[in-house]
């Protein structure tokens, strides 16, 4: 199974090549998008970027995951991700990332709404979770566009700490 491309209004989702992993390591290692993040290391180093590049062939292919590089349309260059870590009986917990100068213009709601539409209707996904750290208002207010609805405060393990986070969950 081939991963098609997504647009949107203003962005194309593609899969992610090799030849990003540069630019994954820049915009990922910034220590801010760890600190906002709970998958996302720092530092962040491009061996880490290679790997986890490729990991994401094939579990598009067995439908256990879905990644997506964010790119503005007409400019190739990644700005960000979004992705279903793990889809599983229909079910996704949504993730994106963005470079800190694509912050605040609606872009991560933009591609995780554009993720959302092409796995309900080509991968069956019908839930859809998200889970942000307490302190990211940022994502907060992208979960809350997408209209998915909060379900609890909860403590989760963030290398090595606990740390209080927001869990959501609704139908798609």
């Amino acid at each position: 199974m081939i991963q098609p491309n997504i647009e949107t209004q203003r962005l194309l989702l593609r899969p992610f090549c090799q030849n990003d992993a540069a630019r994954v390591t820049e915009l990922a290692g910034e220590k801010i998008i760890a600190d906002m993040t709970a998958s996302v290391p720092h530092p962040y180093e491009s061996y880490m970027a290679t790997d986890w590049i490729s990991t994401h062939k094939s579990q598009y292919e067995q439908q256990t995951a879905v990644v997506y590089a964010v790119t503005l349309k007409g400019d190739d260059r990644i700005i960000g991700a979004v992705s279903f870590p793990q889809l599983e009986n229909g079910e996704g917990t949504i993730g994106y990332w963005l470079g800190v100068p694509f912050w605040g213009k609606g872009i991560a709601y933009e591609a995780a709404k554009g993720l959302i539409a092409h796995c309900k209707l080509h991968l069956g996904l019908k839930t859809v979770c998200a889970v942000h750290l307490t302190e990211n208002v940022r994502s907060q207010s992208v979960i809350e566009k997408l209209g998915i609805p909060f379900v609890e405060n909860e403590i989760h393990m963030v290398r090595g700490v606990g740390c209080p986070v927001r869990v959501y969950k609704g139908s798609v």
